[in-house]
């Protein structure tokens, strides 16, 4: 019956991801998928390090080949190894790790929330994480966490909603891990576009006019703002050609001033040699005066002594005359 061979298909197909993911734990293990073509049989393998999944010169891919072959019975099985573009939107991975987590001792909660901010730090519209076992004691129970949009049930969350499975083994006893994600370009049928509204050619054509004088008015407002910031650059330009010369002025004043300092001090050095030089000719005249006048008492003298020496001779003759 057709019936049975899906039945024995999907066996088939859960028993080679099981065997994938136990031998590609450390490799990153994200999922399978399998493909039959007139060749063969094409089994897609997606990982998050691809390199592990090959193995030194092809020889994991070739074992695994050999496995499949021999113990699954596929007819010339041939084997792809892809890389997991975004590995925190793969719910396989993420179960895998929220698995080794636990079994390094990591507490549940701490585990299950950085596990969701990583995967809605990636984009996804909504995450849900449950942990189920004896995570709290002796008792099983359930802890559920979610953040985000996801469906729950209908198409949508079968067709959308991508799952995950892991199971690790503690002390107390065996716990589950169940990953569903919604990715982010996942399109629900219940969302509604709304679209602008249309308006009619009449109205639109008793709009166009107004809209053409705005729009003639906001150009021109436009350029003449243009206009008045072209004129603002312009006399920021001047001003500091202005402010330029300014400082050349101010440098110029400063070196005449320079240099009437030095003539003033060079002319304050003559006038006192001129000074000095004209103290020394008062004080020559002076000494000459002073010569002069003692000088001219003498002859005043000489010429009184003079004058006696001729009455006495005047005196003298007359009375020799009058004898």
């Amino acid at each position: 019956m057709i019936e049975k061979d899906f039945v024995t298909e999907g066996l088939k197909r859960t028993k080679i991801d099981e065997f994938l993911e136990s031998k590609l734990e450390r490799a990153g293990y994200g999922g399978m998928d399998v493909q039959k073509n007139p060749l063969g049989t094409m089994v897609v393998v997606y990982a998050e390090r691809p390199g592990m999944v090959i193995g030194r010169g092809g020889k994991t891919v070739r074992s695994i080949t050999d496995t499949l072959r021999e113990e699954y019975s596929l007819d010339n099985p041939q084997v792809e190894v892809k890389e997991v573009n975004i590995p925190e939107l793969n719910p396989k991975i993420q179960a895998s790790k929220i698995a080794s987590m636990l079994q390094r001792g990591m507490h549940f909660r701490r585990v299950a929330y950085s596990t969701i901010r990583r995967i809605m730090g990636a984009g996804a519209q909504g995450v849900e994480v449950t942990i189920s076992g004896k995570i709290r004691g002796s008792r099983s129970a359930t802890a559920k966490f979610v953040e985000g949009y996801i469906k729950k049930c209908g198409e949508p969350s079968i067709r959308l909603v991508k799952q995950g499975f892991s199971t690790v083994q503690l002390k107390p006893g065996v716990l589950g891990i169940f990953v569903r994600i919604m990715p982010p370009d996942a399109d629900l049928p219940d969302k509604v576009d709304i679209l602008p509204p249309k308006i009619e050619e009449s109205i639109e054509e008793s709009i166009e006019k107004p809209v053409e004088e705005s729009n003639n008015d906001t150009n021109a407002k436009d350029h003449s703002v243009v206009e008045d910031i072209e004129e603002l650059e312009k006399l920021e330009s001047t001003d500091e050609n202005v402010d330029a010369q300014d400082i050349e002025d101010i440098e110029d004043i400063e070196e005449i001033d320079d240099v009437d300092e030095s003539v003033e001090l060079e002319d304050i050095e003559d006038l006192e040699e001129v000074e000095d030089s004209q103290g020394l000719e008062d004080v020559e005249t002076s000494e000459s005066n002073k010569s002069d006048e003692s000088v001219e008492p003498v002859t005043e003298e000489l010429e009184d002594i003079k004058d006696i020496d001729d009455l006495e001779k005047v005196d003298e003759e007359e009375g020799d005359e009058s004898n």
